[in-house]
C-alpha cells in the first residue's frame, strides 16, 4: 500500500480525534506529522488483512473451499455415504473431504461449535430447533432385534416384547441417540432396560452378539448385511416397533456456499426411501478422508 494512500484518503474526523493523530503536519500539507509516521506499520497491516479477509470470503462464495467436513451416524458412514462421497470426489477434486463417524448428539454439538459443515444423524428436534438450523428428512428404518443364530429367540418370526426384555442387551454408549430410543421403548411398555454393556461401534456389537444370549437393538440400516454372517440372526418385534428417522442437518449460512449445497443435493439424489442408497457398490475416492 503507498505511504500516502492512507493519508490522503478521507478521515472520519472523530476516528483521528480518538487515536490523536492529524494525519499531517501543520505547516507542511505535503508531509505526515510524527505521531501519524508511527501508525502508518499498524495501517499497513489492518489494510493488508482487510484485503485478506475479504479475498478469503469471495472464494468461499464462489465455491472455493479446501476442504468439507462432515459428521454422520455409523450406519450412514457404513452403508449410504461410500457412493455420496465417490460422486463429490469426482465432481469436486479440489476439495478434501472430512467424514468422522460420530453419536447423532455429539455429531450436533461439533455442527454447532462449527467443526464441521453438515451432519447426518438421527432425528432429535430439542437439538435441532434452532432458527438457524436447516433439517432434511432422509428416511425412516425400523429398529430390529440382532442375536446369535441359535439365540432362544430365534424361534420367533416377530419377537414378542415380553419375552424380549427378559434378555440382557448391549446398547449404544451414552450420547447416542438410538440409547435414548430404546430406553424409551422400554419405559412405555413398562419395563427396565437390562443394558450389560455399551458400545460404539457396528462391529463391536457384532463381535459380543455371536458370544452368547446377549441381543442389541438396531436399526435396520446397522445391521443391512448381517444376512452373510451365519453366526447371526436378525428378527423383527412385533408392535410397537421402533422406528428411527435420518436427518441431514446443516445451517442457512453454510448452504451458501456451493459446495455445500452440492453436497447436501447429492445426498438426496443417491440416498434413496427406505435406508439405501441408487447404487451402493462404487468404490470410495481417496479424496475422501474418513
Amino acid at each position: 500500500m503507498p505511504r500516502d494512500a492512507i493519508y490522503h484518503q478521507p478521515a472520519d474526523s472523530k476516528s483521528r480525534s480518538r487515536i490523536g493523530l492529524t494525519f499531517t503536519a501543520p505547516h507542511c500539507p505535503g508531509k505526515i506529522d510524527r505521531r501519524s509516521d508511527r501508525f502508518l506499520p499498524h495501517a499497513r497491516k489492518i489494510w493488508h488483512e482487510w484485503r485478506t479477509a475479504s479475498q478469503e470470503l469471495s472464494d468461499l462464495l464462489a465455491g472455493k473451499q479446501p476442504e468439507l467436513c462432515i459428521a454422520a451416524i455409523h450406519s450412514v458412514c457404513a452403508f449410504h455415504l461410500p457412493p455420496v462421497l465417490q460422486r463429490f470426489c469426482q465432481q469436486h477434486p479440489e476439495v478434501q473431504l472430512r467424514v468422522t463417524s460420530l453419536g447423532s448428539d455429539r455429531a450436533l454439538k461439533v455442527l454447532k461449535d462449527g467443526l464441521v459443515d453438515l451432519a447426518i444423524v438421527m432425528h432429535n428436534r430439542f437439538l435441532t430447533a434452532s432458527p438457524e438450523m436447516v433439517v432434511d428428512h432422509l428416511y425412516d428404518e425400523p429398529v430390529k432385534v440382532l442375536m446369535s443364530a441359535n439365540h432362544p429367540l430365534t424361534q420367533y418370526s416377530e419377537v414378542p416384547w415380553a419375552e424380549l426384555v427378559r434378555f440382557p442387551q448391549v446398547v449404544f454408549k451414552d450420547g447416542y441417540g438410538m440409547q435414548r430410543l430404546v430406553q424409551e421403548q422400554f419405559q412405555r411398555q413398562g419395563a427396565v432396560l437390562n443394558a450389560v454393556l455399551e458400545l460404539n461401534t457396528l462391529d463391536a456389537f457384532r463381535g459380543i452378539v455371536r458370544q452368547g444370549e446377549l441381543i442389541a437393538l438396531l436399526p435396520q440400516g446397522a445391521i443391512q448385511d448381517v444376512h452373510h454372517d451365519p453366526m447371526l440372526a436378525v428378527r423383527s418385534t412385533t408392535a410397537p416397533t421402533i422406528i428411527r428417522q435420518v436427518v441431514l442437518v446443516t445451517t442457512q449460512d453454510r448452504l451458501q456456499i456451493p459446495p455445500i449445497q452440492r453436497f447436501r443435493d447429492l445426498i438426496h439424489e443417491l440416498m434413496v426411501p427406505g435406508g439405501t442408497v441408487a447404487d451402493n457398490t462404487v468404490a470410495l475416492s481417496p479424496r475422501a478422508v474418513v
